[in-house]
């Protein structure tokens, strides 16, 4: 097989953990020869780099072959990522290739013993749970102004909802040298922010005895002007972390928080290891430490069992603790989950119902948040560090401050990758 000749589109669903992981699959695929193709419709190689985090994950990946297949029949399917790590009886999906999460950054190898004219399938799929470390691979060919770099893989918490763990293995840590070498790379190479990410980043170096702030600590000594974290656990910010990170000359004061409920019943059931006081009162801890600093959560609606005085209970928490952005969204059960089998599942209808309630209190929690950074230019003349990115489709481009807000500037300047101090009082925020 001439690489020269085959092409290849890759679509990567989900999250940031996986667009990343699209994006080396991607250099992977260029380095060894072969062509990406602008749209599916003419590829050689269609490559879905799955999710599987809900069951409309599984069935997105389950339309996305089926539309290639009536639009470009000749092009061969490489099913992989954590749909393809998880699902059950393989051999009856519509993909010619199959790789599950650790094969998919060897994918040129497997596409190489290949033959694109055989009608075979080929399934390349190993027990996650036998992979012991960290896969490494470098991401050199960006085209961002905020690379992202991956730490961490797999989880070893066992949530009662959650399939994760089974498409991604248990927790494994790329080594310190590793992460500073790229942060540094990155710094040289002319970013001035890096976003640390992985699976559960809160799990990073245990099996070499360090921690996450250990880690940080090493950042901070770093080229790179800026950093942010990934989703955290309350229970790994604890005053220790929370006290450097509010000294901190790099760190951006944006914190997505997993709580998934803030409702004692519901996160016992949820087998997550904190209460709703013990999660809020992180969260005033934050408030204090720093200047409106950009809080974020998860929060599933419609855990089994919930009742609607038990969401009630999460509604009022989330809106007395003042968070800046609700990410939330209805339960889905995932076969093979302890929550699967549990009693008194809730109706589809209710949990959309409240995940809509949530969603509209995360715009006004937002707009809420918007309002007191604008006025601290407006009112008392601050001045907000933003570092612009693209030029959008209304002509403006995009900045982001340090607490995670667009900025919408105009200028005939080309202002990619510059930094600038703004009133935020002047201009468009989101």
């Amino acid at each position: 097989m001439k690489n020269n000749k085959n092409s290849f589109y890759i679509k990567s669903l989900g999250c940031k953990t996986n667009q990343i992981e699209g994006q080396i699959i991607r250099d992977e695929l260029l380095n060894s020869g072969y062509i990406l193709a602008k749209t599916p419709d003419a590829c050689d190689f269609y490559i879905l780099n799955t999710c599987s985090v809900t069951s409309h994950a599984d069935n997105q990946a389950l339309y996305l072959i089926k539309q290639l297949r009536t639009k470009n029949p000749a092009a061969k399917v490489v099913l992989t990522g954590c749909f393809a790590q998880t699902a059950k009886d393989l051999g009856k999906i519509d993909a010619d290739i199959i790789l599950g999460n650790d094969e998919k950054l060897e994918i040129v190898k497997y596409l190489n013993s290949v033959s694109k004219k055989s009608d075979e399938k080929n399934i390349f799929v190993e027990n996650i749970f036998d992979i012991e470390k960290f896969h490494h691979k470098s991401l050199k060919n960006l085209k961002t102004t905020r690379p992202s770099i991956k730490i961490q893989e797999g989880c070893s918490n066992r949530c009662s909802y959650c399939i994760i763990p089974y498409a991604r293995g248990n927790s494994r840590s790329d080594s310190l040298e590793n992460i500073i070498n790229e942060i540094n790379f990155l710094a040289d190479s002319g970013y001035k922010e890096v976003v640390i990410v992985g699976i559960h980043i809160g799990e990073w170096g245990k099996e070499f005895n360090k921690t996450l702030l250990d880690l940080l600590k090493e950042v901070e000594k770093t080229r790179i002007s800026r950093y942010r974290l990934g989703s955290l656990y309350v229970t790994e910010l604890d005053d220790e972390m929370i006290d450097f990170l509010s000294r901190s000359e790099k760190f951006c004061p944006h914190f997505h928080l997993s709580l998934q409920s803030l409702c004692d019943k519901t996160l016992k059931g949820m087998n997550r290891f904190y209460t709703k006081d013990y999660a809020l009162n992180v969260i005033e801890k934050l408030h204090k430490a720093f200047k409106l600093p950009f809080l974020g959560c998860d929060i599933i609606t419609g855990f089994p069992g919930e009742t609607e005085e038990d969401f009630l209970e999460t509604y009022e928490a989330l809106k007395a603790a003042k968070l800046s952005f609700i990410h939330s969204f209805p339960y889905s059960k995932r076969a093979g989950t302890p929550a699967a089998i549990m009693e008194n599942q809730v109706y589809e209808h209710i949990k959309k119902e409240r995940t809509k309630r949530l969603i509209e209190l995360s715009s006004l929690l937002h707009k809420e948040f918007l309002e007191k950074n604008r006025a601290l230019g407006a009112e008392n003349g601050e001045l907000s560090e933003v570092l612009f990115q693209r030029k959008g489709k209304n002509g403006k481009y995009t900045g982001l401050t340090r607490n995670y807000i667009k900025v919408y500037k105009e200028s005939d300047d080309d202002l990619w990758n510059t930094v600038q101090m703004l009133n935020l009082g002047e201009y468009e925020l989101e």
